[in-house]
């Protein structure tokens, strides 16, 4: 009988991480979450899953998020990179700190955590997965959004540039791009946009309306159609 599999979740304690994990549990994954929040405490009680505080933003928690879920689980299989929203403000008066601060939360989360797992799922000589949570706007720039249209456009090259490189392996990377979601607020400006005037939802539950919890299921070739438009961008065919 192959071994439960394992995987990781970030940003976990709310919102698309929490629905993330929810959604894991119930396809039979044992879980590591992780996150800043208070809250994940209460959902690794829940899920009965490894909880690990820390800042996406620090490399060494998330070394240490590695290492927990090692010790604890001894293999990795899957990876959520879901992570929180970077600086916003007028293109040319955002700081470097603003910058580098989006590039940390965004990008270089991603790579790290890839740089830790790669070789512990290679080493499993079993494929693994990565899903990435970007957003729409990496293919849509938007003034409201930056950094973050800046630097998830990057998270779109390095997504292709890591299946390049390993798909070959048996390992898979793949970038989900949702659009306006109720977890931070929507302007009545942005629904007026949105085909079904409503938002996407942040949270999973057992219905057959959501699409954010089918286009999680790697690797994702086209997405569910939930009432805020999500995209995929597959780093593999």
């Amino acid at each position: 009988m192959p071994p439960t599999p394992v995987a990781i979740v970030t940003a976990a304690s709310k919102g698309i991480g929490a629905a993330c994990a929810r959604l894991l549990a119930q396809r039979g994954f044992h879980l590591a979450l992780f996150a800043r929040g208070s809250e994940l405490g209460n959902l690794a009680t829940e899920l009965d899953a490894l909880a690990v505080t820390g800042d996406l933003a620090d490399s060494a928690a998330i070394e240490q998020l590695v290492h927990q879920t090692q010790q604890r689980y001894g293999r990795v299989d899957a990876v959520v990179n879901n992570t929180g929203h970077a600086a916003k403000g007028d293109l040319l008066t955002l700081t470097d700190e603003d910058w580098h601060r989006g590039l940390d939360l965004l990008l270089l989360n991603v790579i790290r955590l890839a740089r830790l797992v790669t070789p512990i799922m290679l080493a499993q000589e079993r494929s693994g997965v990565f899903v990435n949570i970007s957003s729409f706007v990496a293919l849509e720039p938007d003034l409201s959004f930056p950094v973050s249209a800046t630097i998830r456009a990057g998270l779109s090259a390095f997504t292709k540039l890591y299946v390049q490189q390993y798909g070959s392996r048996g390992l898979r990377m793949n970038n989900v791009l949702p659009g306006r979601i109720d977890t931070y607020p929507v302007s009545m400006e942005d629904v007026r946009q949105i085909p079904l005037a409503r938002p996407g939802t942040g949270s999973y539950h057992h219905s057959r309306e959501q699409g954010n919890g089918r286009s999680l299921r790697p690797p994702p070739r086209t997405a569910g159609v939930p009432p805020c438009p999500v995209r995929t961008r597959p780093g593999a065919g």
